[in-house]
């Protein structure tokens, strides 16, 4: 994992929706990363694992912070065929509530990163004001559709 500031893509097409800090948050921030990814022609590998990805972040931005919201982010760079995905969560600011509980004994529980980091060619985090920005790179085109 990198942390820090880490190369952004060009600016090419970028998507940018937010979304409230519950449960009921992820499937629709998966079906908005898929639609909007469909929209931009993404492979089908490249549009399945990116909505899996967005699913893990926003995951973790709603169990591991005490935000009101949380904002998606995507970001397609097709010259350096690379997808970036941010998810940027509010923090747990002192005028907040603490974080919601993690549920313990959950043997799925607390893979989300491991998956991420397995199914990415980079990710990181950074300081977002008083929250966290998570990111995480694709690659645009699936390794089996290219060549």
């Amino acid at each position: 994992m990198a942390i820090g500031k880490a190369a952004q893509p060009e600016l090419g097409r970028r998507c940018r929706f937010e979304l409230p800090a519950g449960v009921e948050s992820v499937p629709r921030a998966r079906r908005l990363t898929h639609d909007r990814l469909l929209g931009w022609a993404v492979c089908d590998e490249t549009r399945d694992l990116a909505a899996l990805v967005v699913s893990e972040l926003v995951t973790n931005a709603v169990v591991h912070t005490a935000s009101r919201h949380i904002v998606c982010e995507l970001r397609d760079d097709h010259a350096a065929d690379l997808l970036r995905i941010a998810v940027i969560d509010e923090g747990c600011g002192p005028d907040r509530l603490a974080p919601h509980p993690a549920r313990d004994g959950d043997e799925d529980h607390g893979r989300g990163l491991l998956l991420v980091q397995a199914l990415c060619r980079a990710w990181g985090a950074q300081e977002a004001g008083l929250g966290l920005e998570v990111w995480a790179d694709l690659p645009r085109t699936a390794v089996s559709e290219v060549g």
